[in-house]
């Protein structure tokens, strides 16, 4: 893959030369590692990527919107995105650590990551928390249900009329938090570890649907199958996602969004967009601030 480098990239590395400063290579790669083991806190985080060589990352294993490999590799829409970008800025790596959604916010205030790239869908209290990158991807949502949909689970509001319907999320999953809003019990949720999890206590009757955006499904019915994939859930708001970073990180995140909009014109974005499935002009089209009004 062709790497682009932005022109005051490249003028920021002529005078780091100037001044005797190591210049930033450009290297392709990523490892998983465990959370506990970062640096020291820097004002800029940018900054403190070019310093040490890469951006400790979180995700969790959910493609197409993270996928962690054998190899300890992590790629996804958003991964791929973040590690192009980056780059171009002058940060080496990205390291991805994989965290539960539920634990992610906590892990960067926390200062055991960098920043977050997994799919974690804006809301309003979630950007009260963080700031987010200009939107990477926009995704709709769905129900994995036992073939034939028996209970005729379609919408949020048939989970709402029938309440011994038991429906899988992931704890602090955006999906947890769609039912939350509209008010469904927490004795029809049945938390679950992952997305295999989740299938499974479908196909085992423990729930009667699981409730995960619509390309995740996807990729479930090719990978293990087993169930049917509803259509988009039609009263779920609108979602998509970005790089998430610390309150404290308006300046990088200003820095980043410069780099993300020249790369969101480019064909290697439509290229990574295209690869996990995701309509690139959709994230052109709507805005951070747009998505952050999402309720919940």
């Amino acid at each position: 893959m062709t790497i682009e480098i932005s022109r005051r990239v490249l003028l920021r590395g002529t005078a780091a030369a100037a001044v005797g400063l190591p210049a930033a290579g450009y290297l392709i790669g990523c490892s998983t590692t465990e959370p506990g083991g970062g640096a020291s806190a820097a004002a800029n985080v940018l900054e403190r990527g070019r310093e040490q060589g890469f951006l400790r990352v979180a995700v969790f294993s959910e493609p197409p919107y993270t996928k962690l490999e054998t190899d300890g590799t992590v790629t996804g829409a958003e991964p791929d995105v973040l590690r192009a970008v980056c780059q171009r800025l002058g940060i080496d790596d990205i390291q991805g650590i994989k965290v539960p959604y539920e634990s992610m916010i906590p892990s960067l205030q926390a200062d055991r990551v960098d920043v977050i790239a997994a799919g974690l869908f804006m809301k309003q209290s979630r950007c009260a928390e963080v700031v987010y990158s200009e939107p990477v991807i926009v995704s709709t949502e769905s129900f994995g249900v036992p073939t034939g949909n028996p209970d005729g689970i379609l919408t949020v509001q048939d989970v709402l009329d029938n309440p011994d319907l038991k429906i899988a999320v992931l704890p602090g999953g955006f999906e947890q938090g769609i039912l939350n809003s509209a008010g469904v019990s927490k004795d029809q949720q049945l938390n679950v570890n992952d997305n295999i999890t989740g299938i499974e206590a479908v196909k085992n009757d423990r729930a009667n649907a699981f409730f995960l955006p619509t390309l995740s499904l996807e990729e479930l019915a090719e990978t293990v199958g087993g169930f049917q994939l509803t259509p988009v859930v039609e009263d779920a708001p609108k979602t998509g996602s970005g790089a998430a970073w610390g309150n404290d990180q308006q300046s990088a995140v200003d820095e980043y969004n410069a780099e993300l909009e020249e790369f969101k014109a480019s064909s290697e974005f439509d290229e990574i967009m295209d690869t996990w499935g995701f309509d690139a002009d959709a994230a052109r089209e709507v805005t951070a601030e747009e998505l952050c009004q999402v309720e919940g």
